[in-house]
């Protein structure tokens, strides 16, 4: 393949792979959520008890709207209240999916 043809295949293939990875994975989203966010969040509808003091991720949705960006950014750096989880760009972005399909 010469290198004209390798460079339109790379400019065709990689903002289609950049899009899907920057819009994140709700099913991945929903696995990380009920591992770090059950604890006290309600994370989905089949989920039975969390704390009373916090949102569940259905209310959350239903709040964010089609404003997602800041939730991306509160997850990014959580309120105090929130651990530490040290969560990376993509899995913020699945958690973000997951919390936006629940609308």
């Amino acid at each position: 393949m010469n290198r004209y043809a390798l460079t339109l295949l790379l400019s065709l293939l990689l903002p289609g792979a950049a899009e899907a990875q920057s819009k994140g994975d709700a099913a991945t989203g929903r696995v990380i959520a009920e591992r770090w966010c059950a604890a006290c969040h309600i994370v989905s509808p089949e989920q039975t008890s969390g704390n009373a003091d916090v949102l569940t991720f259905m209310t959350i949705a239903g709040q964010a709207g089609d404003d997602l960006g800041s939730l991306k950014a509160f997850l990014a750096d959580p309120h105090p209240v929130m651990p530490d989880m040290s969560l990376t760009g993509q899995e913020i972005r699945d958690i973000v999916a997951y919390i936006g399909s629940l609308r």
